[in-house]
Order: structure tokens, then C-alpha cells, then sequence
């Protein structure tokens, strides 16, 4: 009978996962990367006029380049400074802002020479384009492009990109390009670098072995003339905000030494920038590839993660300003002293190219910002303009030269687009499409009268008509980038919809599989025993309805761990009201009330979630509950809590298994779980200040892999024992047994992968299942059934809603930021791929899946059957229903998903949850099918007299 029932578990299996990737396979396309590059040759198919000579500085092209590609070079070198994760409010003066923070104003070198009068250098706000993760950040900044969603996915393992890009077009040619920092730049870009000094980046706990290796290597190459383009990128900062926060101490040392590193780089190519100099035509960008949220989080699209800055410095200075006649608006301070303005990420790799005079990447879509393409002093005909009183020459020069050049700029856009339509397997619509060529024809138009114009009076064209032209080209290319934004995916509607309609499959066979359990059973959902329903399955289908309802907003979908609690309260009310009713076990259903308080308190305030110095703790939480949390008994209190509590499920655990029923198995695995809860202990006694241990480093991972050998040899004996086992009867005691030995052995992992908080969250765990298991039946009569029922499927409701709330107090949310990333190198410094995603995974989801899951059989072992066959088809009964409330969940995601493909947040929200949600439906099914394999036992076909009202 056992492979009667499991097999629905591994069908169900097989179609979640046949559905998810069918379903991924219509949603999350990548965008199709043509394998066309730009060429210099390519210009003469352009309406374009060819660059003239005096239309930018003479110097020269640097690298051994052609004198001349699509634009003429306005600048020799290029030195690139990637600051990772730079907030906009690092770089910008506390001016700014309506409110001075401590990390505020720590860039003095920036402000000072941004704000300079006559200064050659500019602070501007850049915007990136979410999901801001690192990989997805570089590629749209080389490309020019919107990297898609499913980009992510490979931010732990960049591979090359193949599309074209900046790097591409400077190997090409002739440039030199020198990178030093984070690794992922040879990830990336194996085979284009003439020299690198690549350092592993992906342990966020080093803060000082990416950066002290850029600074080592950059100051030194300054020097040489191997280089026509030198890269660096400084890790510290994104790895300070992962693990303290931006409101911390270590963060704001990383400013102060970027700011001294910055001091001593303008120093040296000042003091070269003479006639003649090695820099005398250098441009330097300071950037950012993504800000980050005062967690220290990024992946998300809010405004702190998506807002970062360029700091750009000419060392040839431009003849004048941008001309007015532009009209570039731009952000001012209260007392108007101070004014940045806004630049897309999208338009630096255009803009670096126009600077340095190589062809544009051919997926480009971004446009050349006239404000960084004029800081550059070779844009500017520096020989043959002349001051004449009654003509701007100046002005009608450069914008004339800025049409040229947004001339290329927007013919390359459209090219690309073009071929993308004609190439792509959906592309883009006819009206889009005809929109984008009548804005393109318009602009084209209005360059052919310019050019008309320009035979005549080469001299005196009207500023009117350039800026009427500059706009032309404006309205033409924001069209097409936001085109791009709002349909850059394929979606594959076909795929889509099958992979939900396996997905309700999936559903109808959980319901029939639990309808052919249930009559094997004899059973009946009504305590009563009289009809095949009752109160608890019908609040049970309201509350999962409700749930998985609230998935189709996005504001549900934000607050989704309120929602969860909200509902388990209600749920827990409705228990304390049957508790009054029946003058039995007020206190357990009170306390079940108490405790849902407790983890939506945890939730509201991202319990340990926030970095411990963090703002969001001083101004949120102090505010809250009115305790200053620097006070020295709280800071002693906080550190010893953890580890008391660990010494009191210790203690709990060496109870339950005091008595003599248990089996040696578990009595040992418990023993090794009781070894590794001290060592935990004395792990983190060690990093306190308290002991005066925090200075010994030394073996610091010793203890973390102890841990990690001790849980995977528990794992390993249960499974031996489980493989050998001679008794293949399913009994309460070694049921009992064999939940106690698979909880012990994941508790210890899951404790020290989650920090401090594991303990208390742990204990939490285990009161509200106890609370739960208790009250699961309150509402039956007392006198009992002859008919017993089967499991309640309001229990297993509140279970799942328990194991839900669990995820997010323990500070996670379903966002590639709401992942604790610090966790991944608990025990280890080096990145190994598997290694640490297992490790990820085992945080990410311990609280929420493993121990849930495995916790399972509790809810039957306190039940009263009358047959032992009945305990196996208990079991059975609450794996299925525990699937069907994850699968129907996660079934409405994927329906809104679907149906909000076009949503403005679709990849910022929607895309994540889905992500988030079938990656733990399909760990669900795993564990569930290895629970199966663990816990079912072919039971005996006589009948057992069993009671455990006492167990």
C-alpha cells in the first residue's frame, strides 16, 4: 500500500517541475543577442555627415587607432573607477538632502572639485535599470543594453558576454584596456584585456583583499603608457552594506579611504596634464553600478538601489559650458548652490565610445549625454574658434558637432532596432515599430535642412535650428529606450499558458489523490464523522483562497508576511474562541495568540534582517519600544539570550528523548545535535566582546565546518539506518523517534547559518508547532468518534502559514536583496559555486521548508487511531495537503505573473516572487518525497490497539 500513495508525491513532482520550466521557458526569455558588431566601415551606409576636421580636438587618437571612425576622439585615455554599491548620497553634499546622515559628505574630494568654479568636473545622479545586481549592472553599462531578468540567475557565475560591447570595440580597435578589482570583469570579458589584476570577489566578509589589490596596482599604472583605458573596481563598500549596513562604522572607514585613494589619483594626473603630459588629454569617471538600501541589500528597483553617481573630470578643459541653449535641467539644493543633474546608465557605454571615437556597441540603445560628452575639452575646436561679438560661435561649433554625432548615435539605433524586429522571433509590434520610423523619419528630415542650411553659411546657422534638431533626436531615442523597457521581453504566451494548465493539473491530482487516501482511510473531514465536510476544511479553503488572492496585487505581494501573520491570527482567534467554548486549553490557544504578536513585531521590524548599527533599527525599533539599544546591559543581554536559549533547546531535546521508548539511533544523532549546539555556543562566546575573544581569528571556520561534518554524518547514519532497517512496521514510537532524529540533525545548520537570531527563532518554531498540534482538534467532542477523522486540514493550514511567517521574520522577502548572502561563507572564505549555494539555500529556506517539512509527522503522532494502518494514512493525508496549500499558492503567482507581464514592476516585483515562490515549491516536493522515502514504513495489515493522548 505504501507505493499506492507515495507515487502521487513523485507525479506531482514530475509535473511542478515540468511546469515550471515550461512556463519559464514563455516568461523569462532572454532577450535574443545578435551576433552583429559595429565597424568602422559601417558609418557610410549613415545619412551622417563624415566628422570634420576641426569638429574636436587634434590630439591624438592614442592606441594606434584611425584618426577617425564614426567620431573624431575627443579624449586619449579613459581611467574608469568602479565604486561598487556608491549610494547617490555618498557622492552628493548633505545639502541635498532634507536630513544630514553620518555617511553623508565622507567623498570631500568629489564635492570639492565638482562644485569648483571653472572646474572641468561634474557630479551627476546615474540612474541604472533594475534588477541592480552586479553582473546585470556591468553587462548594461558595456552594452548599452537592458540586460533581462533572467540575468540574474548568473550573478554568482558570470559567463562571457558574447553581444557586443565597449570592451569589444576598444580590443578591436587598437585600445588598450588595463583592468584591476573584481573578478567578474574577466568573467565577462575573458580575452579582452591586455593586463589584469582580477581578485575573488564573492566573499562579501573581505571587505580589503579586492580593494588594497586595486589600490596596490593603480596608483603604479598611472605612470605607464601601456594602456589606453584602465578599469578598476573597489568591492569594499558593497561588502560593508551586506554585512553592517550603511549606518556603520566600517562603512564610513571605506569612504574616508576611497577618499584618499581619489586624492592621490587626481593628484597624479594633475600633475601630468601639462602640454605634452602623459595625461594631458585623460578623462576620469568615478562610478557607481548600483546603490544599495540602508540593509546594505541591492537587486530591487527602489530608488536607493537604482540611484548611484558619476563623478566625471576632464584634464583638458572644455573651452566653455554646455551650451545653454540645451536646456539641461537639473536638481538644486535648498539655497540653490549646488546643482547635479540625472544620466541614465543606458547612455555610458554610447558616451564613452563618442569620447574615445570608436563605433557604438551594436545593441546600443542609450543616447550620448551632451553634459559628458562636453566635459571632454577635444569636443570642442579648440583652433578655429574664434570669440565673435556678434555670433556664439562657440555655442553654433559644438552643437553642430553634437548633431553629427547624435546623427550616428540615433542611425545606429535605428538600425539596431530594425534588425532586432526583423530578426527576432516576436520582435516588436508593426505600430511600435512604425511609431519609431516616424520619429526617426522626422529627425532625419530635420538634419537634411540643417545640412541644406549648412551649404549656404557654413558659419551662421541658426542655434534654433540645431537645438530644433538636438530635440528631434531626443524625442526619437527616448521613444525607443522606452520601448525597450516596456517590451524588451519575449514572452512566449503558448508556453506560458501550458505550464499553468500543468500546474491546476497538478492541483486536481493533490485533490483526487487526497479523496483516494481518505476513503482507504474511512475517514471523514468532520470531526463528527457524519459528512465528508467540516468547519476546519471550510476555514481552511477560505484562508488559502484568501492567500493566494492577495498574490494578485503588489501591494499584497509587498506585505505578503503580514498577510501570512494576519491570517494565522485569525485563525489562532478562532481556536481561542473554541477553547472559551470548551473551558479547555485557554492557556495553549492564548499563547499561540501571543506568540503570532511576537513574530509580526519580528516581521514589521526585520528582526536581525537590519544590520545591528543600522538606521533603521535606531530610528524604527528604539522609537517602538523606547529602549536605547547601546545600553550596556541590553548589548549583554542580546549577546547572552542567543545563547541561553540554545543551552534550553538543548535541554529540551535531551528530554524528549530521556525515556527508554526512544530508539538508539535517535538517542545518538540527539547526543551529536546536544555536541554541536555547544559548539555553536562557544563560536559565537568567541566572536563576542564579552569573553575578550573577538581578537582570536585564528580557526575562526573551524568550528562552522565541525558543525557541517557533524549534521551531514547524522544525516548519513539515518539514512543507513533507514536502508537497513530490518522492521518495515511504522509504529508512534518510531515515528516519533525518526521526526526527532531528522529535526536534530538539520537544527544545528540551520541555527548557526542564520546568526544570533537562530536560536530564538528556532525556539519560536517549536512553540507554535506545539500550540498547533495541541489545538487541532479542540473542536471535537469530547466523547471522541467511532468514525475517527482524519487529519485536520485547518492544522496543516496554520502549519504552512507558521512555516511562511518563519520566512520572513527571519528577515528574508522575495527579492534577490531580501537574500542573507553573508551566510553563504559561515565556516569557509572561498567561493565554490555548489558549496555556497547549498549553503544559501539551507538559510534561505531552513525555517521556513526544511524543518516545517520534516517537523510534519507531529501533527498525527498526537491523534487518537485505532489502527496502525491509520497512523500511515495520517502521514499521507498531511503531506498531501501541505502540497496542495504550497501548490495552489504558487499557482496564483504564477497566474499573476502571467496576466501582469506588462506591469510597470513586473521585473522589480512580480519576476522575483515567481522565482522566489517555485524555487520553494519545487524544494517542497524534494523534501516531501524524501520525507515519504523516510518516514513511511509498509504498516502492518493486522490491528494495533494504539493510544498517545499521553505522548
Amino acid at each position: 500500500m505504501k507505493w499506492r500513495v507515495t507515487w502521487v508525491f513523485w507525479a506531482v513532482m514530475a509535473l511542478h517541475v515540468a511546469a515550471v520550466l515550461i512556463f519559464t521557458r514563455g516568461f523569462l526569455l532572454t532577450r535574443t543577442e545578435l551576433p552583429f558588431h559595429s565597424g568602422c566601415s559601417d558609418i557610410s551606409g549613415s545619412p551622417c555627415s563624415p566628422p570634420r576636421s576641426g569638429a574636436a580636438g587634434s590630439n591624438g587618437t592614442g592606441g594606434g587607432g584611425p584618426e577617425r571612425c564614426w567620431t573624431k576622439p575627443a579624449v586619449d585615455r579613459v581611467v574608469i573607477i568602479v565604486l561598487d554599491a556608491i549610494r547617490f548620497d555618498f557622492v552628493a553634499p548633505s545639502a541635498f538632502f532634507k536630513e544630514t546622515k553620518p555617511w553623508m559628505d565622507r567623498l570631500p574630494v568629489l564635492q570639492k572639485l565638482a562644485f569648483k568654479e571653472g572646474s572641468s568636473a561634474k557630479i551627476f545622479k546615474a540612474i541604472a535599470d533594475p534588477p541592480t545586481t552586479s553582473l546585470q549592472r556591468l553587462k548594461g553599462l558595456t552594452t548599452g543594453g537592458l540586460p533581462t531578468f533572467v540575468d540574474v540567475g548568473n550573478s554568482f557565475g558570470a559567463p562571457a558576454i558574447t553581444e557586443d560591447n565597449l570592451m569589444n570595440q576598444l580590443v578591436r580597435n587598437g585600445k588598450r584596456v588595463l583592468m584591476m578589482g573584481d573578478d567578474t570583469w574577466v568573467q565577462l570579458f575573458p580575452h579582452h584585456f591586455n593586463r589584469s589584476y582580477p581578485f575573488p570577489s564573492f566573499n562579501v566578509k573581505d571587505l580589503h583583499t579586492v580593494d588594497n589589490g586595486c589600490i596596490d596596482n593603480l596608483l603604479p599604472s598611472l605612470y605607464q603608457e601601456d594602456w589606453d583605458v584602465l578599469i578598476a573596481h573597489f568591492l569594499g563598500v558593497d561588502h560593508a552594506g551586506h554585512i553592517f549596513g550603511v549606518d556603520s562604522l566600517p562603512m564610513i572607514e571605506k569612504l574616508e579611504q576611497y577618499n584618499t585613494v581619489l586624492e592621490n589619483v587626481i593628484s597624479v594626473l594633475e600633475s601630468q596634464s601639462g602640454p605634452g603630459g602623459l595625461h594631458e588629454n585623460t578623462f576620469l569617471l568615478v562610478l557607481g553600478d548600483h546603490g544599495q538600501t540602508l540593509n546594505g541589500d541591492h537587486g530591487g528597483g527602489s530608488a536607493e538601489e537604482v540611484e548611484t553617481s558619476i563623478f566625471a573630470m576632464s584634464f583638458k578643459k572644455p573651452l566653455s559650458a554646455i551650451p545653454s541653449e540645451l536646456d539641461i535641467s537639473c536638481e538644486y539644493t535648498s539655497d540653490e548652490r549646488f546643482c547635479i543633474s540625472s544620466i541614465q546608465q543606458l547612455d555610458f557605454a554610447v558616451t564613452v565610445s563618442a569620447l574615445l571615437g570608436i563605433p557604438f556597441p551594436f545593441g546600443s540603445i542609450g543616447r550620448v549625454n551632451p553634459e559628458l560628452y562636453a566635459l571632454a575639452g577635444g569636443t570642442w575646436n579648440m583652433e578655429e574658434l574664434k570669440v565673435d561679438p556678434e555670433y556664439d560661435l562657440k555655442s553654433a561649433e559644438w552643437l553642430q558637432n553634437y548633431v553629427n554625432v547624435l546623427c550616428i548615435n540615433a542611425w545606429q539605433v535605428k538600425r539596431y532596432i530594425d534588425i532586432y524586429s526583423a530578426s527576432s522571433l516576436i520582435g516588436f509590434s508593426s505600430d511600435d515599430m512604425l511609431h519609431v520610423a516616424n520619429l526617426y523619419a522626422e529627425a532625419e528630415a530635420t538634419f537634411a535642412r540643417k545640412m541644406d542650411a549648412l551649404s549656404y553659411d557654413s558659419k551662421h546657422i541658426k542655434l534654433s535650428t540645431l537645438k530644433s534638431q538636438i530635440d528631434a533626436y531626443f524625442k526619437f531615442l527616448a521613444s525607443v529606450a522606452e520601448l525597450a523597457r516596456s517590451k524588451w521581453t519575449e514572452f512566449n504566451l503558448t508556453f506560458m499558458v501550458i505550464g499553468l494548465g500543468m500546474m491546476l493539473v497538478s492541483l486536481l491530482t493533490h485533490v483526487l489523490a487526497i479523496k483516494m487516501v481518505k476513503e482507504l482511510h474511512n475517514g471523514s473531514f468532520d470531526p463528527s464523522g457524519n459528512s465528508g465536510i467540516s468547519f476546519g476544511l471550510v476555514f481552511a479553503f477560505f484562508i488559502v483562497a484568501i492567500r493566494a488572492c492577495s498574490l494578485l496585487s503588489n501591494s499584497y505581494i509587498l506585505e505578503e508576511g503580514k498577510v501570512a501573520n494576519f491570517l494565522l491570527a485569525t485563525a489562532g482567534v478562532a481556536k481561542f474562541r473554541y477553547s472559551i467554548m470548551k473551558r479547555n486549553m485557554i492557556f495553549k490557544a492564548g499563547l499561540f495568540l501571543i506568540l503570532i504578536c511576537l513574530l509580526r513585531f519580528a516581521i514589521e521590524i526585520g528582526l536581525s534582517k537590519q544590520a545591528a548599527t543600522s538606521a533603521f533599527l535606531h530610528s524604527s525599533t528604539s522609537w517602538i519600544i523606547g529602549i536605547d539599544l547601546n545600553h550596556p546591559v541590553l548589548v549583554y543581554i542580546l549577546q547572552l539570550l542567543p545563547m541561553l536559549t540554545l543551552i534550553g533547546l538543548a535541554h529540551l531535546l535531551y528530554k524528549s528523548t530521556a525515556h527508554g521508548s526512544s530508539q538508539r539511533i535517535c538517542r545518538i544523532v540527539v547526543a551529536g545535535t546536544i555536541a554541536s549546539y555547544v559548539l555553536i555556543v562557544v563560536h559565537w562566546a568567541s566572536e563576542s566582546n564579552m569573553l575578550g575573544l573577538a581578537q582570536i581569528s585564528k580557526g575562526r571556520n573551524f568550528i562552522p565546518r565541525i558543525i557541517y561534518a557533524i549534521g551531514i554524518g547524522q544525516l548519513l547514519l539515518l539514512a543507513f539506518s533507514q536502508l537497513f532497517n530490518r522492521s518495515k512496521v511504522v509504529d508512534h514510537r518510531s515515528l516519533f523517534s525518526k521526526t526527532v532524529s531528522m529535526l536534530s540533525a538539520w537544527s544545528p545548520s540551520v541555527i548557526i547559518l542564520s546568526g544570533k537570531q537562530g536560536p530564538l527563532i528556532a525556539l519560536a518554531s517549536i512553540v507554535g508547532g506545539y500550540c498547533i498540534v495541541m489545538l487541532q482538534n479542540i473542536e471535537e467532542d469530547s466523547n471522541g468518534t467511532a468514525k475517527p477523522s482524519v487529519v485536520n486540514p485547518l492544522s496543516v493550514t496554520e502549519w504552512s502559514l507558521l512555516a511562511l511567517s518563519m520566512f520572513f521574520c527571519t528577515g528574508h522577502w522575495c527579492a534577490f536583496d531580501g537574500l542573507r548572502y553573508g551566510a553563504a561563507f559561515v565556516g569557509f572564505d572561498e567561493f565554490v559555486l555548489i558549496r555556497q549555494a547549498i549553503l544559501l539555500t539551507i538559510e534561505t529556506f531552513g525555517f521556513s521548508h526544511i524543518i516545517p517539512i520534516f517537523g510534519l509527522p507531529f501533527l498525527v503522532l498526537h491523534r487518537k487511531l485505532f489502527a496502525q494502518k491509520d497512523l500511515f494514512v495520517q502521514l499521507s493525508l498531511a503531506y498531501m495537503m501541505f502540497g496542495l496549500v504550497m501548490a495552489a499558492t504558487v499557482t496564483v503567482t504564477i497566474f499573476c505573473v502571467m496576466i501582469q507581464r506588462r506591469h510597470l514592476m513586473v521585473w522589480g516585483l512580480f519576476a522575483p516572487k515567481f522565482v522566489f515562490d517555485v524555487a520553494g515549491l519545487i524544494l517542497t516536493d524534494v523534501l516531501i518525497c524524501l520525507a515519504s522515502l523516510y518516514y513511511f514504513c509498509q504498516p502492518e495489515d493486522h490491528i494495533v490497539e494504539t493510544n498517545t493522548s499521553g505522548r
